[in-house]
């Protein structure tokens, strides 16, 4: 993407127009692949692992993590993924995007559960995330990855596996794929 493109929000409808390339799709696949080799080096049975990506910004990153762990670790990972956008507490501040699937494959049940997103910010989806999966059992453990931490947390929450760490203003935004993560603004289209 370059400086005059304009790249889509994933919610309220507002346009992303990119100031900058913060890392290239070359720098996203590194650090992925750091990342799966931090997860195999933290959990020592992949068999009791199950990703659990965050629709949207995390499910391209969360399949691209499974094949990663199968190819590095030798051993499939399930992947599943989890539409938390009823269970965040802002839903009477904005409108509710189109809803989509919640598919978790297996039990949860005295797994590790490693939750997967795009960009931390606030910390307050992971807070709907976490009310989301406690329907779907109880994991021995959630860790957390994120491709991009930018700051500013509201709660109390620490990924355990972070691509990059890229401190914005609160002003700016952030879009993470597996193309690349700009900086930019967000406004109406």
């Amino acid at each position: 993407m370059n400086q005059n493109q304009t790249r889509q929000a994933h919610i309220g409808g507002l346009a992303f127009f990119a100031k900058s390339e913060l890392l290239s799709n070359e720098d996203v696949a590194r650090a992925l692949k750091r990342m799966a080799h931090e997860i195999i080096e933290k959990n020592e049975n992949l068999e009791d692992v199950v990703l659990v990506a965050l629709q949207r910004g995390g499910v391209s990153f969360g399949e691209r993590l499974r094949d990663l762990l199968a190819e590095i670790g030798q051993q499939n990972v399930e992947l599943g993924l989890i539409d938390v956008s009823f269970y965040r507490d802002d839903i009477d501040q904005r409108p509710v995007p189109e809803s989509s699937e919640t598919r978790i494959p297996v039990s949860l049940e005295d797994k590790t559960v490693i939750l997967i997103d795009d960009v931390l910010f606030t910390g307050r989806t992971i807070r709907a995330a976490l009310n989301a999966l406690s329907e779907w059992g109880r994991p021995r453990v959630i860790q957390l990855a994120v491709m991009v931490d930018r700051g500013h947390r509201e709660l109390p929450i620490r990924p355990d596996y972070i691509g990059k760490n890229l401190p914005t203003s609160r002003d700016e935004a952030i879009v993470a794929t597996l193309d690349g993560v700009w900086i930019g603004t967000r406004g109406e289209q």
